[in-house]
């Protein structure tokens, strides 16, 4: 087998083991320990003064420290057991993948809240960071289509994104950057301060990867359904979004849906008033998130096939 093709092993197998697993409650997490040292740091850092200061010296400093111990420790094991580097960076792509376990959290959503709105609400929980408690059966399922969206860049396109620009290590830093941005990155009294550096690095590290998504999204459906006007809906509302990246993938999916997005949420108690991602404020349904579910996983494959063809060409 060549080269070029033993290095094409890691992204073939860390994507499949996504794809079969998603991300067991059984199997440890790296991520779980990248929560547990920022939370460490926050607890201890912010407070008193110069906050912005101390929380931009912890995030870069565990984004750096996480691309120098990867890419350390990757050629260790290459030189020492080179069937080892191969695993390890499975492993670590599928770490770093978040494709099927969001894609079944929104199927469950969907269920739950056919079966009560309690029980959506619930769901809806797990996977948002906005207050769920008075939300109506509408927004519960509008805001599992939004996070599904927005993790399709975040979970998926993203990560590869890095993984072509910059190899494994550079996966692994972005879903610190990840990490980062999703425990401390909210402009609520706690973070703004804190989390201020953490969120700039998100939007940069996202910045290209979100339009990306949202091609990758429309272009497909555009193809078959010849709706290129599609291509404009996502440039107008993919800026009406409080995060500079968010609202690409979010406009291409309501585009796709014909449905509405966006709107008054609250985080952590205070009310936050996002513009509304297009127009047609219908009824949301289970065949809408299986329609979303299909667009998800196409840009996926698709990615999956731009990266891989990135990695033979700089190998």
């Amino acid at each position: 087998m060549s080269d070029t093709l033993i290095g094409l092993l890691p992204l073939v197998a860390g994507w499949l083991l996504d794809l079969v697993l998603g991300d067991p409650s059984w199997l440890p997490h790296p991520v779980v320990g990248f929560g547990k040292m920022i939370a460490f740091c926050e607890h201890r850092l912010n407070k008193g003064r110069h906050r912005k200061l101390k929380g931009a010296f912890v995030a870069v400093g565990l984004i750096v420290g996480v691309f120098i111990l990867t890419s350390y420790l990757l050629p260790l094991t290459s030189h020492l057991l080179p069937l080892a580097s191969l695993l390890i960076s499975a492993l670590l792509i599928f770490y770093c993948l978040a494709g099927t376990t969001l894609i079944r959290e929104v199927r469950a959503v969907f269920r739950a809240v056919d079966r009560s709105l309690e029980e959506g609400r619930v769901q809806v929980a797990r996977i948002v960071g906005r207050d769920t408690s008075e939300l109506s059966a509408q927004e519960v399922r509008t805001a599992a289509l939004e996070t599904l969206a927005e993790n399709l860049s975040d979970g998926v396109i993203a990560p590869l994104f890095w993984l072509a620009i910059l190899g494994v290590p550079g996966m692994m830093a972005y879903k610190m950057v990840n990490t980062l941005d999703s425990m401390i990155g909210y402009r609520t009294e706690r973070y703004k301060d804190f989390g201020c550096w953490a969120a700039r690095i998100d939007d940069i590290a996202n910045y290209i990867p979100a339009r990306l998504t949202a091609l990758l999204m429309v272009l497909p459906h555009a193809m078959v359904s010849g709706q290129w006007s599609m291509v404009t809906f996502v440039r107008h509302y993919g800026r009406h979004h409080a995060s500079p990246n968010s609202g690409y993938p979010e406009a291409a999916l309501a585009g796709i849906l014909d449905c509405r997005f966006g709107g008054p949420h609250y985080y952590f108690g205070e009310l936050f008033d996002k513009p509304y991602i297009g127009e047609n404020n219908r009824e949301l349904t289970t065949d809408d998130m299986k329609k979303a579910v299909r667009v998800n996983r196409t840009a996926e494959v698709l990615m999956v096939i731009l990266t891989g063809l990135c990695l033979m060409i700089c190998h």
